[in-house]
C-alpha cells in the first residue's frame, strides 16, 4: 500500500507545506492518499458495498482535514494517517452493526393497491371536494361572495370591502354565517 520511507517522507513534507498554507501541496497530498485510503477501506469494509466504502473515504478525508494541525512534521506521516483510517473504519463498523441490528431490508412495494376498492379514500376526497363546492354554490349571494373573497381568494377584509362595497363588519358576519351553514350542510352529509 505505502511503498517506502521515501513516500512517507514525501507525504510528510506535503502535509508540512499544507500546514504552512500551501494549498497546492495540500491538494497533491489528498490526491496521493485518497487511493490508499480507498484501498484500506475496501480491504476492511468492502463487503458492505461501494457506497459505504466511498462514505468511509470521505469521512477519513474530512478527519484528515480537521486534524491536519495535529500532525507533527518530526514524526512519520503514514502512521498518523493509518490511525485516522482505523478510527473511521471502527466508527463505520459500529454504525453498520447498529443499522443491521435495527433495520430489515424489504423489496420495494407499490404505494397503492391494484384493487380499486382498496384505493377508495382517493375517490372519497374527490367526492368531499365536489360536495364542498356544491355547498358553497348553494349559499346566499352575500355569504357565497364573502367566502369566495376572504377564504378562497384569501383577500384581506379591507380589499374585499373595497371590492364589494360592503363594510368590513358585514363581511365578517357573512363569513361567520357562511361557515356555520357549511358546517351544518357538510356535517349532515357525512353522517
Amino acid at each position: 500500500m505505502f511503498e517506502s520511507e521515501i513516500e512517507n517522507d514525501a507525504l510528510g513534507q506535503l502535509m508540512d507545506a499544507a500546514q504552512q498554507g500551501d494549498s497546492a501541496a495540500y491538494l497533491e497530498l489528498l490526491r496521493a492518499v485518497t487511493p490508499k485510503i480507498r484501498h484500506m477501506a475496501q480491504r476492511h469494509r468492502g463487503f458492505v458495498g461501494r457506497e459505504v466504502v466511498e462514505d468511509i473515504v470521505q469521512e477519513v478525508l474530512l478527519s484528515v482535514h480537521q486534524a491536519r494541525a495535529s500532525y507533527d512534521s518530526s514524526r512519520p506521516f503514514i502512521p498518523w494517517l493509518v490511525a485516522i483510517v482505523r478510527n473511521r473504519l471502527a466508527d463505520g463498523a459500529r454504525r453498520y452493526a447498529r443499522t443491521e441490528r435495527r433495520e430489515v431490508l424489504m423489496e420495494p412495494t407499490d404505494v397503492t393497491f391494484s384493487e380499486l376498492q382498496a384505493n377508495s379514500d382517493i375517490d372519497e376526497s374527490d367526492d368531499e371536494a365536489s360536495s364542498l363546492h356544491e355547498a358553497v354554490r348553494s349559499l346566499p349571494e352575500g355569504q357565497r361572495r364573502a367566502i369566495e373573497l376572504l377564504k378562497l381568494k384569501e383577500l384581506s377584509l379591507k380589499e374585499a370591502s373595497a371590492m364589494t362595497g360592503a363594510s368590513e363588519s358585514a363581511l365578517k358576519v357573512a363569513t361567520h354565517r357562511a361557515i356555520s351553514s357549511l358546517r351544518k350542510k357538510l356535517g349532515n352529509e357525512q353522517q
